[in-house]
C-alpha cells in the first residue's frame, strides 16, 4: 500500500515510519512527502531517505488542494499520514483518500483549531488532568473530529512541566503511530 506523509515542519514521525518500513515492521511503500513549508526540515529528511518530496502551498499554486489531489492520484497513494501538517485539508482529499493524524492528547478533549504541539500540553497541565496521551484518528472536514482509530495514555506526574509532558507524549507517540498505521493496513 502506498503511503504519503504530510508535514509542515520537522515531521519527526517520518523517521519513525521510515525506520519501521526499513526493518520490515510496517508493510507500506513510503512513496511521497508533501509540505506546505519550503523551509521544512522534513523535506531534507525525505531527500536523505530518497523519498519523492515536494512543496505545495497557496504561494506556489492557485488551487493547492487540487494539485495535492492530482499528485496523490498519480502516485497511487492509498493512505496519507499527517505528521504535524498545519493546513486544513479539503473534502476533496479527506473523502478520496484514507487520511490519518496523530494528536498529542486524548480526543475529544484538547482538540480543535489551535490545539497542537505545546498548546495542547499547556492546556492539559492548566486543566489539572490526571492522564494524557496520543490519539490516532481519521481526518474529516473538522479539526480532530474524525473516527478514533487508537488511543494510548499515560499518567501525568505531580508537578509535571509542559516540557516534560511534551517529551513523554512524543515518546509514546512513536509506537502509537506505528500501531495506528498497522490498523490501516488491516
Amino acid at each position: 500500500m502506498n503511503l504519503a506523509v504530510f508535514a509542515s515542519h520537522n515531521g519527526s514521525a517520518l523517521d519513525v515510519i521510515y525506520t519501521a518500513i526499513e526493518k520490515g515492521e510496517l508493510q507500506f511503500n513510503l512513496k511521497l512527502v508533501i509540505s506546505n513549508n519550503s523551509d521544512a526540515k522534513v523535506l531534507k529528511k525525505a531527500k536523505n531517505y530518497n523519498i519523492k518530496h515536494t512543496v505545495i502551498n497557496a504561494k506556489l499554486f492557485e488551487s493547492p488542494d487540487l494539485v495535492i489531489f492530482e499528485l496523490l492520484k498519480r502516485e497511487n497513494i492509498a493512505c496519507v499520514f499527517l505528521a504535524g501538517y498545519m493546513k486544513k485539508l479539503s473534502l476533496l482529499i479527506t473523502r478520496n483518500f484514507k487520511v490519518i493524524n496523530s494528536h498529542p492528547a486524548l480526543l475529544p478533549k484538547f482538540g480543535g483549531n489551535g490545539m497542537y504541539g505545546r498548546f495542547v500540553h499547556e492546556a492539559v497541565i492548566k486543566n489539572k488532568e490526571k492522564v494524557s496521551g496520543v490519539t490516532i484518528h481519521e481526518v474529516n472536514e473538522n479539526y480532530d473530529e474524525g473516527k478514533i482509530i487508537l488511543q494510548k495514555s499515560l499518567e501525568i506526574h505531580p508537578n509535571e512541566t509542559v516540557e516534560k509532558l511534551e517529551e513523554r507524549i512524543k515518546e509514546l507517540e512513536k509506537s502509537t503511530i506505528l500501531e495506528g498505521l498497522q490498523q490501516c493496513l488491516n
